[in-house]
């Protein structure tokens, strides 16, 4: 199993793990207030937006769809880290674990965005260099 599967299997246990704790959320959280829909659309949207930047057009695509889902896994880890402050009464160690998941996640796309991004440069100055050495040997040559 190559790195890009192992995330999206990630990413995807993670927001079931969202959905899961938020299934056993008091009423009141899930319905009527934010806390239980902001974490079910942040912590899911970490992984429909991987999955989105893996399938992207281009390389601008996937740093875009890949910035998006590292915002919302650090969303979803305030969302988190709230609902356990909050003091409903619930289980907290899915919380923790989710919440140690999330900022997990956060560091690997953090990561991923930084070569990225760095490569995408690179990739543009080598153009760059490569447009600029032709015009000149054509210049020299008077072609």
């Amino acid at each position: 199993m190559n790195k890009q599967q192992k995330m999206r299997d990630r990413l995807y246990k993670f927001a079931l793990g969202i959905v899961q704790l938020v299934r056993r959320l008091p009423k009141e959280l899930v319905g009527n207030e934010k806390i239980g829909r902001q974490l079910i659309r942040s912590g899911t949207s970490v992984a429909a937006n991987y999955e989105e930047a893996i399938a992207g057009f281009s390389k601008e695509d996937f740093i875009y769809k890949i910035s998006i889902s590292f915002r919302e896994s650090k969303e979803a880890n305030l969302w988190l880290r709230l609902l356990k402050d909050s003091g409903v009464p619930i289980h907290f160690e899915p919380v923790d674990k989710l919440t140690q998941e999330a900022d997990e996640i956060s560091h690997i796309l953090a990561k991923s965005l930084k070569t990225s991004r760095a490569n995408l440069e690179a990739e543009k100055l080598k153009k760059t260099i490569c447009v600029t050495g032709i015009d000149s040997i054509l210049y020299d040559f008077k072609i």
